[in-house]
């Protein structure tokens, strides 16, 4: 029995050397994102990618960052779906901890972190609910301490009590109002998406999670397992993903124009729509309908405000103009950490 704070146990857990995430099925062996779901969700990003170009000026060279690029699926479709005439300019990366997948075109640049200085859009999309935290819960003297797991078998119990800094975090972005209250503190997932949005030059980044915003805490916090397409419980033995929602609000970087909205919104506003086809397209031409059927299925479970479609959206502009799709419809509000 090793017990340790929930951060480094995380770590070790899924990015070890017999880490989940290391493991050579890749993270769509054992769930389902809304890049696996449904070859539209690239299609979006790939436009979101055009409005950048367009916002930018279409520069000589355009990067698209992947964060959290799991196995490439997400790179694979944005290039499949990009005109042809960004597709000359357009440099792509992955960023994973994970060896290069196989079969990945070959323009893919495929690294460790993200690139420094380049222009485009990065792009993260369920990324920051993995990057490990520590867990803290209320004593009855009002204390907030540290939790400690077990990482054989799971079981929790009561720390030394949390840092200055983290106190200070709770204070700030979620406050405890009970005993027994649970904090997911956030400040290493502040830290790493201040980097990536610090990494571009000029563009827009993109982090797409499950997600809560101050007011909406969960008291007893969301950390969870998942494993073979089921949720179970989340112990840090590297068998299984171990995940926590996102506290949007605080991620996002002080100075930077920020803005929220849910994954329904910001794909209806890239031209995502779960309507069905007229019926007078079933009589004019069937395999043209049945497509289009097919299509609204996917796009539906896409924007399902009670799945997918609830996750939240966060964009920040670094140096340009807030491209089209975000600021000129409506769903899109403006985030002020």
């Amino acid at each position: 029995m090793t017990w340790m704070r929930w951060r480094p146990a995380m770590e070790e857990a899924l990015y070890g050397a017999e880490g989940f995430y290391r493991r050579p099925e890749g993270p769509a062996g054992h769930f389902r994102t809304s890049v696996h779901a449904s070859g539209l969700y690239a299609g979006a990003v790939a436009r979101l990618l055009g409005e950048v170009d367009e916002a930018l000026g279409r520069p000589a060279e355009l990067a698209f960052v992947d964060v959290g690029a799991g196995r490439g699926e997400l790179l694979a479709g944005v290039l499949a779906a990009v005109p042809a005439g960004l597709a000359g300019r357009l440099r792509p990366y992955g960023v994973e901890l994970a060896a290069r997948p196989p079969g990945l075109p070959a323009e893919v640049r495929w690294t460790d972190r993200p690139p420094a200085g380049v222009t485009g859009l990065l792009f993260a999309n369920e990324w920051l609910d993995n990057v490990p935290l520590d867990l803290a819960e209320a004593g009855e003297d009002g204390v907030l301490r540290y939790t400690e797991v077990d990482t054989a078998g799971g079981g929790q119990r009561p720390g030394a009590p949390v840092s200055e800094a983290d106190r200070r975090w709770a204070e700030r972005w979620w406050p405890v109002r009970e005993p027994g209250d649970v904090v997911e503190l956030g400040g290493p997932r502040d830290e790493a998406w201040a980097g990536a949005v610090g990494s571009l030059a000029a563009g827009l980044a993109v982090a797409v999670d499950y997600a809560h915003t101050a007011g909406r805490r969960p008291p007893f916090g969301t950390l969870a397992g998942f494993r073979d397409g089921r949720e179970v419980s989340p112990v840090p033995d590297g068998s299984c993903d171990v995940t926590a929602h996102v506290a949007l609000d605080a991620v996002a970087v002080p100075g930077v124009h920020s803005l929220w909205t849910t994954q329904r919104e910001a794909l209806r506003a890239l031209g995502v729509s779960g309507a069905r086809p007229p019926l007078s397209l079933a009589s004019s031409d069937p395999a043209a309908y049945l497509r289009a059927l097919g299509g609204a299925g996917e796009a539906a479970e896409l924007t399902d405000p009670a799945g997918l479609g609830a996750f939240g959206w966060l964009a920040q502009a670094v140096r340009i103009p807030v491209p089209e799709s975000l600021g000129g419809l409506p769903g899109w509000q403006t985030l002020v950490p």
